[in-house]
């Protein structure tokens, strides 16, 4: 039976190997301390936390989330370690709240690798505190404990670590937070939490009549369950007669088996269901290696540690038997994780094909058939993304619209492979052919008059790649060149975005010039920083902050390199937008593991006209509309 812990309560640890999992509802970050008998850390590198996630017996996060799973090998701590504390901290600097006092109460549960709870705590009674210890493992003669603590911090995390006996803990809170900054940059944002019934809208059916079979939607009282119902319970042998089963055991899986009110939002929940689940087995399968390694060394050194298991046949049969249980380990790490690739894989080959075009790659048929939409998806696939465990699961990449953030399609080499094969033209000129694949597929997918694109072309050096765009007539206007046409796009851009913030401001939404457009806009930037002086520089830097609140995105095609003259003062502007490459490169992260992801861009079928006919057929469509 779970232990429900008050502040102060201890209790004790039936098994060594843990997960600690962390649910706050809002972004926070987790990290662990070890310490000495007296509570104090040795140093900087007894700290878990996003910019050294591993230590030995430790094992977080690698960037802020709403949940974490924390690994703990209690065995596998160093010798003189008797306490492990379990820190949290709301990340500051990135827009989000500066207390928990403003957040729902941290929720922590101690459980063992199968899942069983073994203890647990809700963190109440914060207020202006912004860092917190929420749990200590400590080792109480021979035996290990574990204790709600709940000890809160308004000086943040430096005044935590400081409290655990850290030198010059504000350097160290800084690089922590750094980090995390870092990490969230680079991370693709979490499914928003589910709207209230009473504000949304129901656009289609519920149900497709074929999928009878699935839940029901679910109830208004919280975030929707991403998690898969058909994946819920253990596999059970179907009942004869029935449906066949796959080799994995689990139920057939159906496309738009997911909670939703539309069977486009049931894919969407789908699809992310399929990314966490993807996520989570493989950090599972890689414990699980890392924990036959960890013991394996182990016991190999305890039998070397010993004089008289180097001579003889005791030795050699102590470390057989440590090769063969890790052996045993790995092997049936492996072959979990078989069993769930082959279900995903089973899964992914039901939903790519029932996916709607904003979702869909270009070369599905669906894009054949297509026409101009009379109202905005839900989500935009940006991509594929996958992991090395099997690189041919491609999880489609879905971003929410509106766009929360822009997107930067880096043409620098960066630290991928396959840019370091191409010459830098080549690489730059797939660049922008990237943007245009994204910004064609944005125009496709709102309705005609809602979404508007400007394009920045300074040097006139995108021309070949933004022909389509140009020749289909599917521009606001015509791309803008040298420094005076760069000057007036930003300007008239920043000016929309003062004019629509003081409209909401005064509480007169309406209130705006005759004949403003209002459609969303997204401005493609090439080229950058030529053609660019401080002010415009300025206005960019606006417009990536300020913009997508009121209905304006960047898509910068740039090499971060080109403007390194300009020092720290575009970090911020690189942080806010979403990366994203011309080929594939393993640069960005899940929300829930912080996995290195491969992304693969979008491409089109070789010889196809798709990109020509979507474009024509939109331009007809805007074209009726305007009359």
């Amino acid at each position: 039976m779970t232990a429900e812990l008050v502040r102060g309560q201890n209790h004790p640890l039936p098994d060594t190997r843990l997960e600690i999992r962390v649910s706050a509802g809002h972004p926070v970050v987790a990290g662990a301390t070890l310490c000495d008998e007296r509570g104090r850390m040795g140093g900087a590198e007894w700290i878990a936390h996003p910019g050294s996630p591993s230590l030995p017996g430790v094992e977080v996060s690698q960037q802020a989330a709403a949940d974490h799973r924390l690994a703990v090998d209690l065995e596998a701590l160093p010798a003189g370690v008797h306490l492990v504390s379990v820190l949290l901290a709301l990340p500051v600097g990135v827009g989000g709240p500066a207390r928990f006092g403003a957040v729902a109460a941290p929720f922590v549960a101690v459980t063992g690798l199968d899942g069983t709870e073994i203890a647990s705590y809700t963190i109440t009674g914060l207020d202006r505190e912004s860092a917190v210890v929420a749990l200590e493992l400590y080792r109480r003669q021979g035996a290990w404990k574990v204790r709600a603590m709940g000890q809160g911090y308004e000086g943040g995390l430096a005044a935590m670590l400081g409290d655990q006996g850290m030198e010059r803990p504000a350097e160290l809170a800084a690089s922590i937070l750094d980090a995390v900054a870092r990490g969230l940059a680079r991370s693709v944002s979490a499914p928003p939490p589910r709207v209230p019934e009473a504000e949304r809208v129901r656009h289609t059916a519920p149900v497709a009549a074929d999928h009878q079979d699935a839940p029901p939607p679910p109830s208004s009282d919280g975030p929707i369950d991403y998690a898969h119902p058909r994946r819920q319970a253990p596999p059970e042998p179907a009942p004869e007669p029935g449906p066949a089963l796959p080799p994995t055991g689990y139920p057939a899986p159906v496309a738009g088996d997911a909670s939703g009110w539309s069977m486009d939002e049931r894919l969407y929940n789908q699809v992310w269901g399929m990314f966490e689940d993807l996520a989570r087995t493989t950090a599972a399968y890689r414990s699980a290696c890392d924990f036959a390694e960890s013991r394996l060394d182990q016991e190999l050194d305890r039998a070397l540690s010993d004089p008289r298991g180097r001579i003889g046949g005791a030795g050699d049969a102590a470390r057989e038997a440590a090769r063969a249980k890790h052996d045993e380990l790995t092997a049936r790490a492996q072959e979990a994780l078989d069993r769930d690739l082959a279900q995903l894989a089973a899964e992914s080959e039901v939903v790519e094909p029932a996916l709607p075009a904003a979702f869909a790659r270009w070369d599905n048929p669906v894009w054949q058939a297509y026409r101009v939409p009379m109202e905005v998806p839900m989500a935009v696939r940006l991509g594929d993304l996958h992991l090395p465990e099997r690189t041919d699961l491609r999880i489609p990449m879905l971003v929410r619209l509106p766009l929360e953030r822009g997107l930067w399609v880096d043409s620098g080499r960066g630290r991928s492979e396959a840019a370091g094969l191409l010459d830098e033209a080549e690489l730059r000129r797939l660049a922008m052919d990237t943007a245009v694949a994204h910004a064609a597929r944005l125009l496709a997918v709102y309705p005609s008059g809602e979404f508007a694109v400007h394009v920045v072309d300074p040097a006139g050096s995108g021309a070949a790649s933004l022909a389509p765009l140009v020749e289909a007539g599917v521009l606001a206007g015509p791309p803008a060149a040298g420094a005076a046409g760069v000057s007036a796009v930003l300007t008239r851009l920043t000016e929309r975005v003062d004019l629509i913030q003081m409209a909401v401001r005064a509480g007169a939404p309406d209130a705006l010039p005759p004949g403003m457009d209002t459609a969303e806009q997204l401005l493609i930037v090439h080229d950058f920083p030529h053609g660019f002086d401080d002010r415009a520089v300025t206005q960019l830097r606006y417009l990536a902050d300020e913009g997508p609140a009121v209905g304006v995105h960047l898509l910068m095609v740039a090499d971060r390199e080109d403007a390194s003259a300009y020092g720290p003062v575009l970090d911020p502007l690189w942080r806010s937008l979403l990366r994203i490459t011309p080929v594939a490169d393993d640069h960005l992260a899940d929300p829930w593991v912080g996995h290195a992801w491969t992304y693969e861009p979008p491409t089109f079928p070789p010889g196809g006209g798709v990109l020509r006919q979507v474009l024509s057929q939109v331009a007809e469509a805007r074209r009726q509309w305007s009359r």
